[in-house]
């Protein structure tokens, strides 16, 4: 059974999980903690590195995978996470540049892409030696551990699956809504990543998990229908407010929204993303019927799902 460890963070969804467990081969630990002393420590009180042989990533978001440069000089333990998550770390240059260009596309002016690309800089850490780092998709992962692709929040979203456990990252929380990050399609490093769609082909995949012992990147575990449930509840409720304004550019809505309370550029990027997920399922709420509808849940939010899409 994997043991829980708690970062405290200075950020907003305050303190993040990793997770421990023993294999035949040595100690292996799920997720790593952000680049600050409180993770360092916590990482050299709970972690073996001498033993350490495998660091297995959910997503590359500074508080699940800032550690890992970090690993990379204290053991010679091999560093798993998505491809996709990969190519942005490798190409972070091209990276920052082309998603300035997408903020651009959708109306913000270039002081704010500036500003979002000196934030990008800051919560990016650039592994040192690449050869340690392997992608699911390419390499076999160790014996007795599997893993499902889960993306919307992120593009690189994994859930690593052991025994009855599953280790979620931010692709099932408990009483949060996981910001669908707004981000270059990595796939291609052009246009847009499309986070509703994946999110939706995303939906039957974590109903599979039915019955496993969520492991969740922050807060406390939660079960799967509770969460898509929660999670699709207050999209429609946010989607009702985008939808007075849907004919607007993305930062005109953002202003009247919030009605010019949102000053720092991160936090008018994370309403951003936000909007634009709600505009994409305004445009296509369907395919959010259909894959709820798969897995059985869509009576549970039939009547907020109806009252966000009326014409009324």
């Amino acid at each position: 059974m994997m043991q829980q460890h708690s970062i405290p963070t200075p950020y907003m969804v305050g303190e993040v999980h990793f997770y421990t467990a023993e294999s035949d081969d040595g100690a292996w630990i799920f997720d790593c903690g952000p680049p600050l002393k409180e993770g360092r420590d916590a990482l050299e009180k709970t972690v073996d590195f001498e033993r350490l042989r495998h660091v297995f990533l959910t997503h590359c978001h500074i508080d699940h995978y800032g550690l890992a440069p970090w690993l990379e000089g204290r053991s010679g333990a091999t560093i798993w996470l998505s491809g996709l998550d990969l190519a942005k770390l490798v190409r972070r240059e091209e990276h920052e540049a082309k998603t300035a260009e997408l903020l651009h596309s959708l109306g913000f002016g270039p002081a704010f892409m500036e500003s979002m690309r000196e934030s990008f800089r800051r919560t990016t850490v650039t592994p040192v030696d690449f050869s340690r780092y392997r992608t699911v998709e390419n390499t076999e992962p160790p014996a007795g551990l599997g893993w499902l692709a889960c993306p919307g929040h992120s593009q690189g979203d994994l859930v690593w699956l052991s025994g009855d456990e599953a280790v979620s990252g931010d692709v099932i929380l408990r009483g949060i809504f996981q910001v669908p990050l707004l981000d270059l399609d990595l796939s291609a490093f052009e246009g847009r990543f499309r986070n509703y769609e994946a999110w939706c082909d995303s939906i039957p995949k974590l109903g599979s998990l039915r019955g496993k012992r969520i492991l969740p990147g922050h807060r406390e575990t939660v079960d799967i229908d509770s969460a898509l449930v929660d999670y699709a509840t207050t999209l429609f409720q946010r989607a009702a407010l985008v939808k007075r304004h849907r004919r607007l550019p993305v930062p005109d809505i953002v202003d009247e929204i919030f009605r010019g309370r949102l000053i720092d550029p991160f936090f008018v990027y994370l309403k951003a993303s936000e909007i634009v997920f709600m505009l994409d399922f305004l445009d296509d709420p369907k395919r959010l019927e259909r894959s709820f509808s798969a897995v059985g849940l869509m009576d549970r939010v039939a009547e907020p799902y109806f009252d966000a899409i009326s014409d009324s």
